[in-house]
């Protein structure tokens, strides 16, 4: 089989796509001055480039297979040119519209405007969805100093993404509108999916990264608990499927063991102990393959 090619972001894509492919057992190492990580899978080859161009690559099909941020999937109008495989739910942000706090959205936009921002397209799509009179100034990185309250601003409207939103509130901005949401996904080129064998890999990739995912989220929990006890503990057991029991030598009772949502352990450990269970041991799960 031709070896899949697969395009790594860097930044902050590249770091949580690492420890994702780290966990799955696909290790990456990235020489000093190079772009091309080695790797322990002999049917896989790495190329780190920028974020913005990713889903660019794909759809020019020079690559198979690339993580890339769902708003730069738009900001190039490329959605329609690849297939998104799965959305790892990575590094999620909004993309939103923000002015000065001491401002009116509705006087700003009664005359022409400028915005300033990274998105040059989802902006003057946004433009043009608002019906306001405005253009788009280009900036590169960090935008919100563009935009201030006073005559000498280069900008009145910033379109940027944030997580929290703290950055804006620190530069005295507030958001008036939400273009999108986005989040880090696994896409693949609309030719890698035609070739059956990098088809079958792909999708391989893709439940290896699910087994990880639903891995984090979750727990195993062991516990004892004596016969007269069993079936009151089991009724109140929340579980993926149904618990795994199994007798305890001796016939003085069962070991159990369910998987459960790291969320629910505060809540679930004083509950089972109090619905009889005992010798209670919590551990970390790898893999949940469904």
């Amino acid at each position: 089989m031709e070896k899949l090619k697969i395009l790594l972001a860097k930044g902050r894509i590249y770091e949580s796509v690492y420890e994702l492919l780290n966990d799955v057992g696909i290790s990456i190492n990235l020489p000093d001055r190079t772009y091309f990580p080695i790797t322990n899978q002999q049917d896989l080859a790495f190329q780190v480039v920028k974020p913005q161009i990713v889903s660019n690559l794909l759809a020019q099909d020079k690559a198979d297979v690339g993580f890339s941020g769902k708003d730069w999937v738009y900001e190039n109008g490329v959605q329609d040119k690849l297939e998104e495989i799965m959305d790892l739910g990575f590094d999620g942000v909004r993309i939103v519209a923000a002015i000065p706090d001491t401002f009116d959205f509705n006087k700003i936009i009664s005359k022409p405007v400028t915005i300033a921002t990274e998105y040059q397209n989802l902006s003057a799509q946004w433009l043009k969805d608002k019906k306001i009179n405005g253009t788009v100034f280009r900036t590169w990185g960090t935008s919100e100093g563009f935009v201030q309250d006073n005559e000498e601003s280069m900008a009145q409207i910033l379109i940027d993404n944030t997580s929290t939103g703290s950055s804006l509130h620190a530069n005295h901005l507030k958001i008036v509108d939400t273009l999108m949401e986005s989040s880090t996904r696994m896409y693949a080129s609309k030719e890698a999916l035609k070739d059956p064998a990098k088809k079958q890999k792909i999708e391989e990739l893709k439940m290896l990264f699910e087994a990880v995912l639903a891995a984090r989220s979750r727990v195993m929990l062991e516990m004892n608990v004596a016969e007269d006890k069993f079936d009151a503990l089991v009724k109140g057991l929340p579980s993926m499927r149904s618990p795994t029991v199994s007798p305890l030598f001796g016939g003085n009772g069962y070991a159990i063991k369910i998987a459960v949502k790291k969320s629910d352990v505060p809540v679930l450990l004083p509950k089972l102990q109090s619905l009889g269970a005992t010798d209670i041991v919590e551990y970390e799960l790898r893999k949940v393959v469904r």
